[in-house]
């Protein structure tokens, strides 16, 4: 199903080529006053330039040809030339009835779809996940729900960081602890041998404790690089441990994502690309893009039309060790070997910007990809406390995710304790979802690129943008449907507009294809969070305005049970676009 203001435009590019135009001028978009109108052209100023004629003038002929159209109710022209469309309520009413039909409700299909990589989350295993980790794994949810409604296929990567230093810090400390494990032995053999199980508990205690201990003895420090060197060089005690290691953190990471509602189809990490590194040095070694800098190697990867000095990116340090950049680039090699992707996208810190222009850089000069394949750096914000700067707990330290996620369960608990709706039996549940639903509208109702304050009352209050809003308007159209003995999903059509409040509610949803394509091509979902809240709006006016239960017309009531039938099934999609689950009441 096309965008609305897509099918509008089609109509006046058509009525200005009837009027002698060039069609391309009947661009149509919505119009930011609704007093006036609801939908605006203002191709005859161009035109006015082209033709040299007044725009007033050929914005008046092509209105007296779009006069003649069913679609529109009212065409006016307002000095100095804009063409001013009102929909004709019939016309409208046939929108919106195509939503209903559309499986899609009326988001559009791409014309061209694509494979894309999406690369979110970041994490490093044997480190508990934190709120450092929330913005990467909610936009990056968001956005490959967005791409896959509009029909690409998105394979969505984890990229964990498995393969450096801080699995060498952590192998270092338990063999201290442990020193009796047999997977510590230089004769150890996996084949017939085990390691000893771990928990992420202990995992998450022993890295913090190592990385201290790293900076004030150098020996310990220089034990842990040998551990990572002789890790990654295939000692196979070491590589016995970081497997459980791995799992252990894994299922923890998993746990934790599980209830954010974010998944990922691969947990590859940095260890999946260790093996393209040597093809990595040997592709930038057969192009002459090696230069030696210091005992290191690098890639020049300054370009002429740089207003700011370049450096080049490092692929091998002095010590011949590999950094962030070669397995980032070794991690391409692997993309493109198993997939082909057509785009690869990079959901990061805003922070991580120049690292990843010399990685993008690096990767086309060498041929890495084709020449064709989109990289795209999704830079995000920081989220702050009141204060400013990045959230911080009250003692000063970094918040575990699964503390903030507790923290939000216990709130949306708080909130929901005043109600005889919920039943003790899905209490907890409900909280999650609520919680959940709180902090992830909280974040993505921000302009990804921005920084934004954490503020968990407001994002718990049941008025303003919020998600708590949001949940409490789909429950309460729920309740009206039930008492009504209505289908949630639309089965009848709406068959007439009867108030103003009904056709501005109309209007919203005919909108949504418009807001989609947006959110899509400027890769944003705080379109769609603001799209979800403008409807949520236009639905509560509407309800204010009519008695629905108690509407003694059977076909006005039948109508208008319809139209929140179809809003409702429209919030739960825009919800699910976002990653928030809806609650059946609150």
């Amino acid at each position: 199903m096309k965008a609305i203001t897509q099918t509008l435009s089609e109509i006046v590019s058509q009525a200005f080529a009837t009027a002698g135009y060039d069609s391309s001028l009947g661009a149509v978009t919505a119009s930011d006053r609704l007093d006036l109108c609801q939908f605006q052209c203002n191709g005859a100023f161009s035109a006015a330039k082209l033709y040299h004629k007044a725009p007033f003038v050929v914005a008046e002929e092509v209105a007296q040809i779009l006069r003649e159209v069913r679609a529109f109710s009212k065409v006016e022209v307002a000095k100095p030339g804009f063409i001013n469309l009102t929909l004709d309520d019939r016309y409208l009413l046939e929108q919106t009835a195509a939503i209903a039909r559309d499986p899609h409700l009326g988001i559009p299909q791409t014309q061209n779809p694509a494979k894309i990589i999406l690369d979110y989350g970041g994490p490093n295993i044997a480190k508990p996940l934190h709120i450092g980790h929330l913005r990467s794994a909610i936009i990056g949810e968001s956005l490959k729900r967005i791409l896959r409604a509009a029909g690409h296929t998105v394979i969505g990567d984890i990229h964990l960081g498995d393969w450096g230093l801080q699995i060498g810090l952590v192998i270092t400390e338990l063999q201290e602890r442990y020193p009796h494990w047999r997977c510590f032995s230089p004769d150890f053999d996996p084949d017939t041998e085990s390691v000893q199980p771990l928990e992420a508990a202990e995992l998450n205690e022993v890295y913090p404790l190592a990385s201290k201990k790293s900076k004030t003895d150098p020996d310990y420090a220089q034990k842990a690089h040998q551990a990572t060197y002789e890790l990654q060089n295939g000692r196979p005690g070491y590589l016995a441990l970081w497997r459980e290691i791995l799992r252990a953190s894994v299922a923890d990471m998993k746990s934790n994502y599980e209830k954010l509602g974010v998944t990922f189809d691969l947990w590859y990490g940095e260890s999946d690309a260790d093996r393209y590194v040597p093809q990595l040095m040997e592709i930038l070694s057969e192009k002459n893009l090696l230069i030696e800098s210091d005992g290191a190697l690098v890639v020049d990867v300054a370009e002429p039309q740089d207003k700011a000095p370049m450096p080049p990116v490092i692929v091998r340090k002095s010590d011949h060790s590999s950094i962030y950049a070669t397995t980032d680039l070794a991690t391409i090699i692997q993309r493109e070997k198993d997939f082909h992707p057509d785009k690869i996208w990079y959901v990061v810190d805003n922070r991580q910007e120049l690292h990843f222009t010399q990685v993008f850089r690096c990767a086309k000069k060498a041929g890495l990809i084709p020449p064709e394949t989109e990289f795209a750096f999704l830079g995000f914000g920081t989220m702050n406390g009141a204060d400013g700067k990045p959230y911080k707990t009250r003692d000063g330290g970094i918040m575990k995710l699964e503390d903030m996620i507790a923290t939000v369960t216990k709130g949306a608990q708080e909130k929901l304790e005043a109600s005889s709706f919920v039943n003790e039996s899905d209490y907890d549940e409900m909280a999650r979802r609520v919680g959940v639903a709180a902090i992830k509208f909280g974040d993505l109702i921000n302009q990804r690129a921005k920084d934004y304050i954490f503020d968990l009352n407001k994002f718990f209050s049941f008025e303003g943008k919020t998600g708590t809003y949001l949940l409490y308007t789909v429950t309460r159209i729920n309740s009206i449907l039930k008492k009504a003995g209505a289908p949630r999903e639309q089965t009848a059509p709406i068959s007439h507009v009867y108030t103003d409040s009904e056709r501005d509610l109309l209007l919203k949803l005919a909108m949504g294809g418009d807001v989609f394509q947006k959110a899509l091509e400027e890769k944003a979902p705080n379109y769609l969070c603001e799209h979800a809240y403008q409807l949520a709006i236009a639905f509560s006016k509407f309800y204010h305005d009519n008695r629905i239960i108690d509407e003694p017309d059977p076909e006005k009531k039948q109508n208008w049970l319809s139209l929140i039938a179809l809003v409702r099934q429209v919030l739960c999609q825009l919800l699910d676009l976002l990653g928030i689950e809806p609650v059946e009441h609150m």
